[in-house]
């Protein structure tokens, strides 16, 4: 659908039942994230704010919030957006078969950013200031408002220009810890992002860093912003391609790139080296992410166009909105990650996992076809590709399975993957370290900020062990750990004594050694040690976020009759990984209970969201 604007958008939405207003005065502090996590949980519409406290502006959330919805959007290009994408990561298709692909090279063509004339901005843009948002806050520990569905513009000071620029979706601290209300805003990212390299660039010149953000416009641009494009294809081209409607812009006076069909922009500038503290931040780990140093922005500019609506997401435990972003981008981009690393025929982020704690994949084992026995060896050097290669780099736990085992194994189902996991691993040869290293800055389960470990389990071969339903009727446990519930076959969650440190968590798995070291164990290959068994047994997607999201591989997994060898680390019994919450890991995510009852008043008969939550 070629939408010009985010208010086309919103109409469309509207008309086809796919969006509801809400009349009612709406506070947006931690009342509008909850009506919208509400009813995103309930696979709601899209939500339309008329009346946000303390803004003449209104706000829309929840547009991306089912995948039915989004592809609704998209409904007239997202086919050949994938082609598209297909012919850039393997161009020769083109050539060996022209006729077929030449309209899909006539779309991207004509979708190249387009600018318009800067009488453009005197009809059409008005100017307000940073209090005059909507302030927005998700979580109750968050440092302030955040813009949480921004398209951030940087560009290349050795390449200027549109067609060399980069655009990212990176939060932004609106006020709140030191920001100088109206003056000054936080900028969140990590330097090996595209933002990150244009930032250093500028540093290396000693100069300033002009930003440009943008705030809504047609749906096109925000997904835009997070997809991984294939070199030599920009964010601002793939918008035009998926929305069917060329990107707009123009610079203002001060050399500031204008997005002719954004709902607001900011523009500032990222001068070397100032930092402020940003955050907290309610992530999409379902934890918050603490308060660190990042880059200021000092603002120039706050642009919005005529009748402007603000556009918001909220950022919690998966799943949420941008599950749907993720399901998306998966759609469109289909084989392009396994196509860049030999071997690899399918990686999935977890999403219930918090995304980059867990990797599920599948590929190739082809090393040895002569041997009649089969174990890693192809798979291990594509455990170390993929941890080296983009986000993918950002994971901790891989878990990877030679494809020929099952070809018909769904990386998706949860359930089953791990039960092919568990009823194959060789827990005294499949695990592989790697210590000292980067994980996501959002991950407070390592050593320190951006520092942890990895481990990659490997899969190949047969079925070697008959998984456990249920605990034998003699199986037993030391007294501090007698409360035990089995997740699934295998996997056995222990609720233990709060966590204290190192040096008792040792003696406690000694304890745990000595009681199970001599019993028949082969069913149970996987225990988990977390504070509320029940939680993290009663569904799926608890077991993977609790024991993913709450472990650090080096420093919290442990074994029953456990041995070093050659540096090689493994164990003889099943694998025990701690997935108690520590002393230096952020606090999760909690609602008010306050705020939920004001909420649920809209439910009632006669209210907006009546019949919906």
């Amino acid at each position: 659908m070629g939408y010009k604007s985010l208010a086309d958008t919103v109409q469309d939405l509207e008309k086809n039942g796919h969006l509801i207003r809400i009349n009612e005065e709406v506070d947006p502090y931690l009342e509008a994230a909850a009506i919208h996590l509400k009813v995103y949980e309930k696979k709601g519409p899209a939500l339309y704010f008329e009346n946000l406290k303390g803004s003449e502006f209104p706000a829309v959330s929840n547009l991306f919030g089912t995948i039915d919805r989004s592809k609704f959007m998209f409904r007239d290009t997202l086919e050949n957006i994938k082609t598209l994408v297909e012919l850039k990561n393997d161009p020769l298709k083109a050539i060996k078969n022209p006729l077929k692909y030449v309209g899909v090279s006539l779309t991207a063509l004509s979708a190249l950013p387009m600018k318009v004339n800067k009488s453009f901005a005197a009809s059409n843009f008005g100017r307000c200031k940073i209090s005059d948002i909507p302030g927005i806050v998700n979580w109750p520990m968050d440092g302030g408002p955040f813009v949480t569905m921004p398209q951030v513009y940087t560009e290349d000071i050795h390449q200027p220009g549109i067609m060399s620029a980069n655009l990212g979706m990176y939060r932004i601290q609106l006020s709140g810890n030191d920001y100088i209300l109206n003056e000054e805003i936080g900028l969140h990212y990590q330097l090996h992002r595209g933002i990150g390299v244009h930032q250093t660039k500028a540093n290396a010149k000693g100069q300033p860093l002009k930003v440009s953000i943008f705030i809504g416009g047609p749906p096109s641009h925000p997904l835009a912003a997070v997809m991984p494009l294939p070199e030599g294809l920009s964010e601002m081209t793939f918008a035009g391609a998926l929305g069917n409607r060329r990107f707009r812009y123009f610079y203002d006076a001060e050399g500031f790139c204008i997005s002719a069909d954004a709902d607001f922009v900011i523009t500032g500038t990222v001068e070397p080296m100032q930092n402020k503290p940003e955050g907290p931040f309610g992530d999409h780990l379902g934890y918050y992410s603490l308060q660190h140093p990042f880059p200021l922005l000092k603002v120039h500019n706050v642009y919005h166009r005529k009748n402007p609506i603000w556009s918001f997401t909220v950022v919690g435990r998966p799943p949420q909105e941008d599950t749907s972003f993720g399901e998306l981008i998966h759609d469109i981009t289909g084989a392009a990650i396994p196509n860049e690393i030999p071997g690899l025929h399918a990686v999935n982020a977890v999403d219930a996992a918090g995304v980059h704690p867990l990797l599920f994949a599948l590929g190739s084992e082809r090393y040895t076809p002569y041997l009649k026995e089969r174990k890693p060896q192809e798979i291990i050097t594509i455990a170390n590709h993929i941890f080296g290669k983009n986000q993918l780099s950002l994971a901790k736990y891989l878990f990877i399975c030679a494809k020929e085992d099952n070809p018909d194994l769904d990386i998706h189902n949860i359930h089953a993957f791990m039960q092919h996991v568990l009823q194959r691993i060789d827990l005294s040869r499949d695990l592989h370290f790697q210590t000292r290293t980067t994980i996501d800055t959002l991950d407070y389960s390592g050593s320190d900020l951006n520092s942890g470990s990895k481990v990659a389990i490997t899969i190949a071969g047969e079925i070697k062990r008959a998984l456990w339903n249920e605990t034998p009727s003699n199986f037993s446990l030391p007294h501090s750990f007698s409360q035990f519930k089995m997740v699934m076959p295998g996997v056995l969650a222990i609720e233990s004594p709060k966590y204290l440190d190192d040096a008792t968590t040792l003696k406690e798995i000694e304890i745990l050694n000595q009681h199970l070291k001599d019993k028949e164990l082969t069913g149970l290959p996987l225990i988990i040690l977390c504070d509320d068994a029940g939680f993290t047994a009663q569904t799926v997607n608890n077991f993977v976020w609790v024991t993913f999201t709450r472990s650090n591989p080096s420093h919290d997994i442990y074994g029953i009759n456990s041995f070093t060898e050659h540096k090689h680390w493994g164990c003889e019994g099943p694998l025990i990984i701690d997935a108690r919450i520590k002393p230096h890991h952020a606090p999760p995510l909690l609602l008010d209970p306050k705020v939920e009852e004001r909420v649920n008043e809209l439910g009632k008969k006669g209210a907006s969201l009546y019949g919906i939550i």
